[in-house]
């Protein structure tokens, strides 16, 4: 990375999208915790966006972190979001409440968010780019950059219309550098061309790759007694993702203490995986191939940036589905029943198939149907 970009710290970003909640409210105490954990530890890297926790993430970052910190100890990155601004006139008044929001005077870096072929003809027509380049100029804005969920190809377009993007945001884990929708290694190589640094979102796949099919838990466990260590799976993941050339920070949604102790645990001195480690993650992608997976990250972009017309807690329900298909969990039923109670949410088969859903989603899944193969697994056995 250039002199002048901040320095972050160390490799792992706290992604401020997956807090810790108490009922529908963030939890700020123990968010103030982690935050403060985080950086005695000497990371100093935020992520947030105005969506993200239905709006209670920038809330949650001035009462947590900019309330709290001198502002040189931080580094804070918001979004630019397609569903906040019709026109170029939106933009500027939707950034100063942003920043108004998060308690700040600027950002160090400011992303186009989840740009690809679904959004940045809108991007481009609304001057956003320019936008945000002159908000750098005015320094409300330290470094522009954006967040991508596309093909490679697509990047290429976009990096080199813009050559004035300064950092890419892509997602990258062990699970999808092979992966024809999500094409991580490509879309990684498209940006390493370009020469630019690189954020790595969904390290873990949305949790995917900590709770793992009992074949693949033991290919870890493996090495774990071998090794005499006590590795989580997350740390194979995120270190993984980390040890890729040209990757400045890794985000983690963390939500509780425990996942943020351990990922500062490994992380604090982070040592990329050694090649035995290497062999067994190549292992289990192998195993995971195999399976059938749904690749829902949780990132709620088809209910907190669309709405769901009938209210239905897509990602739940999706989790819920790879529970029973792919690790055959008896609860997943239970949990499927819990995700409907919680806030009244609808049934899988409410659904009425708008596709506003599968527009905005970043993994390009069939959702409909996929709500229907839900509707079929857990609401037929009620006689619904």
């Amino acid at each position: 990375m250039g002199n002048n970009f901040p320095k972050i710290n160390k490799k792992l970003g706290f992604g401020m999208m997956r807090l810790p909640m108490n009922g529908e409210n963030v939890d700020i105490e123990l968010t103030k915790e982690m935050v403060d954990f985080y950086m005695e530890n000497g990371f100093n890297y935020f992520d947030t966006a105005h969506g993200y926790i239905n709006g209670k993430s920038e809330l949650a970052v001035k009462e947590a972190l900019t309330d709290r910190y001198e502002r040189e100890r931080y580094i804070l990155v918001n979004k630019l979001t397609g569903s906040y601004f019709e026109k170029e006139e939106d933009i500027i008044p939707f950034f100063n409440n942003q920043l108004k929001l998060c308690g700040v005077d600027y950002f160090d870096i400011y992303l186009m968010h989840a740009q690809g072929s679904s959004n940045y003809e809108k991007f481009k027509k609304c001057k956003a780019y320019e936008t945000a380049f002159r908000l750098k100029k005015e320094g409300k804005v330290k470094h522009v950059g954006l967040s991508f969920h596309d093909k490679a190809d697509f990047l290429d377009k976009i990096l080199t219309e813009y050559p004035e993007i300064e950092i890419v945001q892509i997602q990258y884990n062990y699970m999808d550098m092979d992966n024809p929708t999500i094409e991580s290694r490509k879309v990684y190589d498209v940006v390493c061309k370009h020469n630019k640094p690189i954020i790595v979102m969904e390290p873990v796949k949305g949790g995917n790759l900590v709770k793992l099919p009992p074949k693949a838990q033991e290919v870890l466990d493996e090495i774990n007694r071998s090794d005499n260590s006590h590795m989580s799976n997350a740390s194979y993941a995120i270190r993984y993702a980390a040890g890729a050339e040209n990757v400045a920070v890794v985000l983690s949604g963390m939500s509780n203490m425990e996942q943020m102790r351990d990922n500062v645990s490994y992380m604090k001195d982070f040592k990329p995986l050694s090649h035995k480690e290497n062999a067994a993650v190549e292992k289990i992608v192998e195993l995971f191939n195999r399976l059938e997976m749904i690749d829902c990250t949780s990132c709620h972009y088809c209910t907190e940036e669309n709405k769901c017309p009938v209210n239905i807690q897509i990602p739940e329900i999706l989790a819920c589905l790879n529970s029973k298909k792919i690790f055959n969990d008896f609860l997943s039923g239970y949990y499927y029943k819990n995700s409907l109670t919680a806030g009244a949410h609808s049934k899988a088969s409410a659904c009425v198939g708008c596709g506003g859903c599968e527009k905005v989603c970043p993994q390009k899944l069939p959702i409909i149907k996929l709500l229907k193969d839900a509707a079929e697994e857990f609401e037929m056995s009620e006689g619904n």
